[in-house]
């Protein structure tokens, strides 16, 4: 398959491929946090203002965080530091600048809206949205495939020689699947503790990032390998965190003399009334 073109001119202008997918993906990110925050009973009235700095934050962090991991390519290269529009955007650093400033404003304009409750009605969004940018961001820019590879599911990309492994969609299958598992655990599991849906964001997603990086992207820098670490540490936070929660649960339940559950499915529901033939 033929690389599909990474830009295109609309008279004098020259518009790419990467950013008008970001743009998508941010407007999707934007109208499903409004959905679901109105699903949970909060208003919205004040996300528009939140999210336009929320946007802001994690472009400047991503790239931020993208150039001091490769400074010695920059440093050579002063002119590509702004060149967003080529790539070059750090997951963890979008996420790093952008998740405060969004807790931050979220917490001073809806003050009824917890920290926790927040990240987790956010924790899907970031993984759908992250699915979608995937497909319309880093699949359709310069040089945006893996390794090179001779198999048959092996793409070209522009300023990429040979066919190139498809990081960018396997990215958003993995993402895809644990978005099902977000969704999952929202309507399945009655009694789940608060933060239980972002533990287990972080912990699939770190553990998604760090094996993208180690199986199909890493290269022999300094940038690659905190990418494996930073996945690893997220990994290990988040799963640490569902496990610490979930006992805590069970342990909340036993000193309040509550039966706990032993399908989690169906919550702690007193038994059905029994007739007197019954007992």
């Amino acid at each position: 398959m033929r690389a599909i073109p990474y830009e295109f001119s609309l008279g004098p202008l020259t518009l790419h491929m990467y950013g008008i997918g970001l743009a998508i993906t941010f407007w999707f990110g934007f109208r499903y946090m409004e959905r679901r925050l109105r699903k949970h009973g909060y208003t919205t009235n004040w996300l528009a203002t939140t999210f336009f700095w929320v946007v802001i934050s994690a472009i400047l962090g991503a790239r931020v965080v993208h150039v001091l991991a490769n400074l010695g390519y920059y440093l050579q290269h002063l002119v590509q530091i702004p060149a967003i529009w080529e790539g070059g955007l750090s997951s963890f650093g979008g996420l790093l600048f952008a998740i405060p400033t969004g807790l931050a404003i979220a917490r001073k304009r809806c003050p009824e809206l917890t920290l926790v409750k927040c990240m987790d009605i956010a924790a899907p969004v970031l993984v759908a949205s992250w699915s979608l940018g995937r497909i319309l961001g880093p699949q359709l820019m310069y040089r945006g495939g893996g390794y090179r590879t001779n198999a048959w599911y092996g793409m070209h990309y522009w300023g990429q020689q040979g066919r190139r492994v498809p990081v960018p969609i396997f990215q958003s299958l993995e993402c895809l699947a644990i978005f099902g598992i977000l969704i999952w655990i929202e309507h399945a599991v009655a009694d789940r503790p608060e933060g239980f849906v972002l533990a287990i964001a972080a912990g699939l997603w770190g553990l998604s990032r760090f094996t993208d990086e180690y199986f199909w992207l890493a290269q022999p820098h300094l940038g690659s390998k905190l990418v494996e670490a930073a996945g690893l540490t997220m990994s290990a936070i988040g799963f640490s965190a569902a496990a610490f929660l979930w006992l805590r649960r069970g342990s909340r339940h036993a000193a309040n003399g509550e039966p706990i559950a032993r399908n989690p499915l169906q919550g702690n529901h007193p038994p059905p009334e029994m007739s007197i033939e019954e007992r």
